[in-house]
């Protein structure tokens, strides 16, 4: 018998390997969106909730990973509604420890790529939201962009624009530097 199969029946030993099988790579995904550990693990909770709830929704059984990573999304968004995320920084070394394929390197490339892995995240978190989440869906989660599309339920081409401006904004963040003054901040209103 599948795992949606004994989800549906609602065997917890199936939500247990639900969670083995898809825990990592949403705490992943939700600590990148939220940049905070702890919201974020709130959020994968809830998604995992939901999901044992809803398995009845969802229609194609091969699809449990997208299926799962639409609902962590949308928890991943009500919690930015419900807070003010403004002055919480993600650390990349929590990202660092979930990242499965970690490589063993010299202590000076380990140096020098974690100094480049927290320049580029914190460039990452002064995106807004939607360009944030588009970026970290389409280059994290290697997601298509029509499954971005229908993960977001926007068109096609809104994702390739918040994905050309995302990516417009980090090279002005990443070009601008370490200013620790907070001069020069882009402003980050929706166009």
């Amino acid at each position: 018998m599948g795992l949606v199969q004994r989800l549906k029946e609602k065997q917890e030993s199936a939500l247990s390997e639900l969670m083995q099988l898809y825990g990592d790579y949403l705490l992943r995904t939700a600590v990148l969106l939220l940049k905070d550990r702890q919201a974020a693990e709130e959020a994968v909770q809830d998604a995992f909730i939901t999901a044992y709830e809803k398995i009845n929704q969802l229609e194609d059984d091969d699809k449990v990973k997208s299926w799962m990573t639409a609902i962590l999304v949308n928890r991943c968004r009500a919690q930015m509604r419900k807070r003010n995320w403004k002055h919480v920084f993600l650390s990349f070394d929590l990202v660092e420890r979930f990242r499965e394929d970690d490589l063993h390197r010299g202590p000076e490339e380990s140096l020098l790529l974690l100094a480049e892995n927290q320049h580029l995240s914190s460039a990452i978190q002064e995106l807004n939201y939607k360009y944030r989440e588009a970026i970290i869906l389409f280059y994290f989660n290697e997601m298509k962009i029509s499954e971005i599309s229908e993960q977001l339920n926007v068109n096609e081409n809104t994702v390739k624009a918040r994905l050309s401006r995302g990516r417009s904004l980090l090279k002005e963040i990443l070009m601008r530097g370490g200013d620790e003054s907070g001069e020069g901040k882009i402003k980050k209103t929706a166009r």
